[in-house]
């Protein structure tokens, strides 16, 4: 497993500089890098940290949104909010509601096999887009109208959406009947819910830390990371937003103790290198080519008319709001990157016998292929196009 290790950052470091260097984002030399080590290219990754990847990958998501909780103010909250809400589902129904329709027309699924495929496709990735805003942010590209933070922190709900509709499919599919209405309900108390988990720890945390403040900042930093590990595994085991939960103790920390928030973000954007490479190179890693090839390219097709209805639902998500018209083509390419949810749950159908589960399970993993790469190049190509940079109008 050492050799593992060793590989992964190696390799990913080195490939990622290398795109970067050829004006690429670093994320898809890492994701080739993942794709060269692991089972469809070289197969040098050893099985135990394979089998274990999935928990590697929330510890290093769960980095980044923590991060990215410790720059969200409450003004920013107030200015966002509407439209931030809008994006939050506009768009993940508009592209979900496409693909169901061209599954049941074109790849004669039955409606509740199209629904399972519809949003396990239809979920932004947290992992591509949260990292790519960030970088934005310290760019200060969009950064009067905070943009990027707009994006992350509705692309979170997104996920919260998704996830849920795939789940009210998998419960028909499992029992025949499922309460439609009574999950629906769900969503508002999975949000809010999450918030709350966040908000309540953040706080036990912002007295803990005023209560014991000699200790050092590695030792805060050690027991912030073990505190938003336990609120993943505690949103989970609830039923919650999780990932709102970790953006929420950031948020605490942040509006309760500016300075030592400043300090944890300093310390995490040290720790995202080695959590940067170790999150995209092991998603290349659980990507398939071999089960991609199968979807062929009537799946790539209704992908990337999926995609069309999604940023579409932008648009709609965005009209009459405070951005312009660039802003808004921005915002709809952003919300293109498909890979953690996919990456998660596209084998499900698959494990609980669906009878089209394995080629669910090719257009999950061939929407990582197509959009990761496709969604990264398109944010780092188009944001200094599209985007004002606050730093140059000084």
């Amino acid at each position: 497993m050492l050799l593992s290790i060793s590989l992964i950052l190696i390799i990913g470091l080195i490939l990622g500089f290398t795109f970067e260097r050829i004006n690429l984002p670093p994320l898809l030399g890492m994701l080739l890098a993942g794709i060269l080590l692991g089972p469809s290219g070289l197969y040098l990754l050893d099985d135990n940290l394979l089998n274990i990847s999935q928990e590697i990958r929330e510890i290093a998501l769960i980095i980044i949104l923590l991060r990215a909780g410790l720059g969200i103010s409450k003004d920013t909250i107030k200015r966002i909010g509407n439209t931030a809400f809008k994006l939050s589902f506009i768009p993940v129904l508009f592209e979900g509601a496409i693909i169901m329709f061209l599954a049941i027309y074109i790849l004669n699924f039955n409606w509740i096999e199209a629904g399972m495929l519809a949003f396990i496709i239809a979920a932004v990735s947290p992992a591509v887009v949260v990292p790519s805003m960030l970088k934005l942010k310290e760019k200060s590209y969009g950064k009067e109208k905070e943009i990027p933070t707009l994006i992350l922190a509705s692309a979170s709900i997104d996920d919260v959406l998704a996830i849920t509709a795939f789940s009210i499919f998998l419960g028909i599919y499992r029992s025949g009947q499922v309460s439609v209405v009574a999950n629906l309900a769900q969503i508002p108390i999975k949000i809010i819910g999450g918030i709350l988990l966040g908000i309540l720890l953040g706080t036990i945390l912002v007295k803990l830390f005023n209560l014991y403040n000699t200790l050092k900042t590695a030792h805060k930093v050690i027991i912030l990371i073990s505190t938003s590990i336990l609120a993943n595994v505690l949103g989970n085991y609830l039923g919650v937003a999780s990932l709102l939960a970790v953006m929420a103790i950031g948020y605490i920390l942040l509006e309760k103790n500016e300075d030592l928030a400043n300090k944890f973000s300093n310390v995490l954007n040290s720790l995202w290198v080695p959590a940067e490479i170790f999150l995209f190179v092991l998603i290349g890693a659980a990507v398939q080519i071999e089960i991609a090839y199968n979807a062929g390219a009537i799946g790539a097709l209704i992908i990337f008319i999926g995609l069309s209805g999604r940023i579409i639902g932008v648009l709609l998500a965005t009209t009459n709001s405070y951005l312009n018209f660039k802003e808004r083509i921005f915002c709809g390419v952003s919300y293109l990157p498909k890979a953690t949810v996919q990456a998660a749950i596209g084998a499900v159908p698959l494990t609980e016998n669906v009878p089209q589960g394995e080629l669910i399970l090719a257009l999950a993993v061939l929407s990582i292929i197509l959009t990761a790469p496709l969604g990264a190049f398109g944010i780092e190509y188009f944001a200094p196009k599209l985007l004002v940079n606050n730093d140059t109008l000084l």
